[in-house]
């Protein structure tokens, strides 16, 4: 018998005529503290200098999360990311760690992913208010989650904590059946 947990990853990916979910493998996430002063480029990756920004360059995102936090991530496996960020940072008050396996990430798209999100999330996701380029740590369904829009389509990011991954892939299928 299956547990209930890894059927509904393994219902991954799932779509509808008007959305779309899968989980994204492999990413790498590599978490970055860093004192100021803070550089425009890091290893050769643009960092966001701006709350709740994401720059991009090629497929490396680099996503604001605190006034000297930043998630990098970069889809596959990246192997000369971290070694590249140890040697930028040498000399300064600064820490990079390998978070690849703390979080999922879950692909969200389609004329219904904002409604998908509203329906568990309290921020105003409008895309005057919200739109690429823009990321934050929220609570979705009760479950902390950073959430980084991609593009106008639109097309979401969703990073979960893995204990947590399996119940949120649950109640997101529950719900988008929901809207259809």
């Amino acid at each position: 018998m299956i547990p209930k947990a890894a059927a509904a990853m393994a219902e991954l990916p799932w779509s509808s005529p008007t959305l779309s979910l899968a989980e994204v493998r492999p990413v790498k996430q590599v978490g970055l503290r860093l004192r100021p002063p803070f550089p425009a480029y890091l290893a050769g990756i643009p960092l966001a200098l701006d709350a709740n920004r994401v720059t991009a360059f090629g497929g490396v995102r680099a996503l604001w999360l605190g006034p000297d936090e930043w998630l990098i991530t970069a889809e596959g496996d990246a192997p000369d990311l971290l070694p590249r960020l140890d040697r930028a940072i040498a000399g300064r008050r600064a820490r990079v760690t390998d978070l690849s396996s703390s979080r999922v990430v879950i692909a969200i798209s389609g004329a219904q992913a904002r409604d998908l999100l509203a329906a568990g999330c309290g921020l105003d996701l409008h895309p005057r208010v919200f739109g690429p380029g823009q990321c934050a740590q929220t609570l979705f369904a009760r479950v902390p989650v950073i959430l980084d829009q991609l593009d106008d389509a639109p097309h979401y990011r969703l990073l979960v904590r893995r204990s947590y991954a399996a119940w949120l892939v649950d109640w997101m299928i529950d719900a988008a059946r929901g809207l259809g």
